[in-house]
């Protein structure tokens, strides 16, 4: 026996104050507002299914029945998923009257591309299937359903009226006509009054029974399920990662040119002014001593600016690509690292720069932390894939665990789409690999 407030129509079947409750009537509000919905389900498929509509009317040769009814299923089947579209968005909306459970509706596959993409992803769908078998239902035995469960209260209702009718009426008038027979004598209406006080009651539990098991059904073809929501939140959520990745790349990368573009040219300028300054001061003089030591300065400062733009978006990535910037990172490496990256054309600018960071962040691992002496660096690409591989000969042992540098980098691989692979047993070597899926077709 349920101790809280049922939430749902069926949850309230089991609840002592069922009847003395909001749930019949809200129940039968239900009922009555499928109907309209369910009449404008049937003149949606009447005309996809008028084959059936002809084979119902009969007299036809057996070669024709077989046509009708292939026919029919054609067209229902080739109508189905366009018709479930306004049928089950109005269906929707009546859940609350005996469902109180958030939910949301079922997401629909999308595809760009107009009108033809779109009727392709709707027709391969399950969830436009499953849309379509309900207003199927909703069409035909839905409604009919719910008529009958709706006449049995006032059926019942008559029923109990029926002595009192039998006495109101006139000496020689006709039988009272009580649905399923008819009766003369206050005798003969007994049973029905016996029958109608069973009914009634019954019918506030037959009432809120239908409209719970309808919007059960509503709730398993139309709405996201547990597993479907976390599926969707997850996909959601991996998406929302992908657009924050992408605006964070952005700013690097306007970052980047405002550094490159402002303060380095104004640095520049700066570190020539001062050389020019000190050519025009006597030598020895203390003003040449500290115009000498702020070039000096000045052109560290420029040094060390460069190596920091560098590392936030390096020129020859952006310019040549990422063979050319893999072999960059080899030349400046104090391990000797040889690259073989036979890459044909320009990759997205996301992979390059994912797999860009990906061979920096493990080089300088190799330098500072593996003891190796040589290194390698390799990148593929095969089936749309691009698979980058680091590997050394030092001691080995590398654990994610002990630093989150190995954790950002797959994180950062992740947020693109890829995984990454890491093996490094005691005594080496190591070999540290990262696929990214690589679409041609993005920029």
């Amino acid at each position: 026996m349920r101790t809280g407030r049922p939430r749902t129509a069926l949850e309230a079947l089991a609840w002592r104050p069922l009847l003395a409750s909001g749930w019949p009537w809200r129940s039968a509000g239900y009922l009555l507002a499928t109907l309209p919905v369910a009449l404008a389900a049937a003149v949606l498929l009447a005309v996809p299914a008028a084959p059936w509509l002809a084979l119902a009317a009969g007299g036809h040769q057996a070669g024709a029945v077989v046509l009708l009814v292939l026919a029919g299923a054609v067209l229902v089947a080739a109508a189905g998923p366009l018709i479930a579209i306004p049928v089950t968005a109005f269906a929707r909306r009546r859940r609350r009257l005996v469902d109180l459970r958030p939910a949301s509706a079922v997401r629909l596959k999308s595809a760009p591309g107009g009108p033809a993409a779109w009727l392709r992803a709707r027709y391969t769908d399950p969830a436009a299937w499953r849309q379509a078998g309900y207003a199927c239902l909703l069409a035909t035995v839905i409604p009919a359903l719910s008529v009958a469960v709706l006449l049995a209260a006032p059926l019942a209702v008559a029923f109990i009226a029926s002595p009192f009718l039998v006495m109101a009426q006139q000496p020689g008038s006709a039988p009272v006509a009580l649905g399923f027979g008819h009766v003369a004598t206050v005798a003969q209406a007994l049973p029905y009054l016996l029958a109608g006080l069973v009914l009634l009651p019954a019918a506030g539990y037959l009432v809120t029974l239908a409209a719970g098991a309808d919007a059960a059904l509503a709730r398993a073809l139309l709405l996201a399920g547990p597993g479907e929501q976390l599926r969707a939140d997850l996909t959601e959520v991996t998406r929302s990662r992908a657009r924050l990745a992408d605006a964070f790349e952005a700013e690097r990368r306007r970052i980047e040119r405002d550094l490159h573009d402002g303060a380095q040219q104004k640095l520049v300028s700066l570190t020539l002014q001062l050389g020019m300054a000190q050519l025009d001061l006597p030598p020895g003089t203390p003003a040449a001593g500290a115009v000498a030591a702020a070039h000096e300065q000045a052109k560290q400062l420029m040094a060390e600016l460069r190596e920091f733009i560098h590392g936030i978006q390096p020129q020859v990535l952006t310019d040549l690509g990422l063979p050319a910037a893999l072999g960059e990172l080899a030349d400046s490496s104090p391990v000797p690292v040889t690259v073989d990256a036979p890459l044909a054309g320009r990759l997205p600018g996301r992979v390059e720069n994912t797999a860009y960071f990906v061979a920096a962040e493990a080089l300088t691992n190799i330098a500072k932390h593996s003891g190796a002496t040589v290194g390698a660096v390799a990148a593929r690409q095969h089936d749309n894939v691009l698979t980058i591989e680091i590997t050394d000969d030092g001691h080995g042992g590398a654990d994610p665990a002990r630093g989150t540098g190995l954790t950002g980098l797959a994180d950062r691989v992740a947020v693109a789409g890829g995984r990454m692979l890491l093996s490094s047993p005691p005594g080496g070597p190591t070999l540290l690999r990262a696929e990214l899926p690589c679409d041609p077709s993005q920029p």
